[in-house]
């Protein structure tokens, strides 16, 4: 397949997202005809990642859970089935236990190096951070200006019950109280990339995080998140 067949391949994927918003996906994607880009999704257990992965993509592409670990093991699956694509690669969720998280730390540093662009998602009602921190600090030193932080579940920001369905948006005082969430999660990680929220279960502000991902993403997506 060409790259222009591969290009129109994606476009359907995309035809939801505002027009503007869809072309300059698909400008960026077209410099990255030679290279298949790959997306990590990590964060503490009970982020949202994998509904977040199903909302990306419009359907349920990875098993869902709320009880414990949603996903115990790495699951890579393409937004398109042919040609030229992108990976998403769902890690297994971080800060379920001591025990666990060891384990995980040796497989996120395995992958890290796989990966042209991470997404590390945090609740938009999580306050205890100190194991997010723990693994910016210490297993994504050297991939700061690769991660793209995203906070999670905005319809769940307090006061919940103010959510505008109809509207799908939250109310001023939500939408205040998800402001100083992104404010301080900036404060506390000084990422390169700014701090995105976002709602999965309702699509709230899904546009702007791909909008925020193909920005942050590397032309050529060359170089690793880190060495081994």
């Amino acid at each position: 397949m060409n790259p222009s067949d591969a290009i129109e391949a994606i476009e359907k994927p995309l035809s939801s997202l505002p027009y503007s918003l869809s072309r300059h996906i698909l400008e960026h994607l077209r410099k990255l005809t030679r290279h298949e880009p790959v997306i990590g999704i990590m964060g503490k257990s009970g982020a949202g990642k994998s509904s977040l992965c199903n909302a990306l993509f419009q359907g349920e592409v990875t098993p869902v859970s709320d009880v414990h670990a949603g996903t115990r093991e790495v699951r890579r699956f393409r937004l398109s089935g042919h040609g030229h694509s992108m990976v998403i690669t769902d890690l297994p969720g971080v800060g379920e236990s001591r025990d666990r998280d060891a384990e995980y730390e040796a497989l996120y540093r395995d992958i890290l190096p796989e990966l042209d662009l991470v997404l590390w998602l945090i609740k938009a009602d999580d306050r205890a951070l100190s194991v997010d921190e723990y693994f910016w600090r210490h297993i994504l030193p050297r991939g700061h200006q690769r991660v793209l932080f995203v906070v999670t579940q905005a319809d769940k920001t307090e006061p919940c019950h103010e959510w505008d369905m109809a509207g799908i948006q939250p109310s001023p005082a939500q939408a205040q109280n998800i402001r100083e969430k992104t404010e301080a999660v900036f404060r506390l990680f000084r990422p390169v990339h700014p701090v995105v929220a976002v709602s999965a279960r309702t699509g709230w502000e899904l546009d702007t995080l791909v909008s925020a991902l193909m920005t942050a993403l590397p032309d050529h997506a060359a170089s690793p998140l880190m060495t081994r």
